[in-house]
């Protein structure tokens, strides 16, 4: 039988490091502030994207919905869809979230990939939870959701003005595709 010695210093120092790399996917961008007095139950139910930053897990989609469910273990049940109009298919991907600290703080983390969470920081969200503005852990990761497939201008306009005073690149925006006659 082989015995390993254990340098604990660099086990501590390794433990650290992956402490620290899980918890940035949880952080919020400097600048950004979860709003308060945040009512989950509210929140509930089917948004739709209206616009967002591009990242791989949802390039190329139109029609993008995420829905939101309590769990009985009080996690929330995320279910985000979109259509890819170049594989002609419906992509669907199922995930659940936890606030990161009060329940009246709207910052979340979500894991849509076992142990590894990010951040879901709702950063504005109207007083009859009509439409959200969302950010990730960092300015790359950008949302407007709304209760509706189609929003006014108004809306459009407040969100870049918003998001470009802190600190997004506005100008990389998608502005997400939800017209079409086939919903499912």
């Amino acid at each position: 039988m082989k015995t390993y010695v254990v340098n604990h210093r660099l086990l501590k120092i390794l433990l650290l490091v992956i402490t620290g790399l899980l918890s940035a996917c949880t952080g919020v961008p400097e600048g950004v502030k979860p709003i308060d007095n945040f009512e989950l139950q509210r929140y509930l139910g089917k948004w739709y994207e209206i616009a967002r930053l591009d990242h791989s897990f949802e390039r190329g989609l139109s029609r993008v919905t995420a829905e939101y469910s309590l769990l009985d273990d009080g996690a929330v049940r995320v279910i985000n869809r979109g259509y890819s109009t170049e594989e002609g298919k419906w992509d669907r991907a199922e995930g659940k979230a936890y606030f990161v600290g009060a329940p009246n703080v709207g910052h979340l983390k979500v894991s849509f990939f076992g142990p590894f969470y990010g951040s879901y920081v709702i950063f504005e969200l109207d007083k009859e939870y009509d439409y959200a503005m969302v950010s990730g852990p960092n300015r790359s990761y950008l949302w407007l959701l709304a209760r509706t497939p189609v929003v006014d201008e108004s809306l459009k306009q407040r969100f870049i003005q918003r998001a470009s005073m802190l600190g997004y690149a506005v100008d990389n925006l998608i502005w997400v595709d939800q017209q079409s006659e086939d919903r499912q």
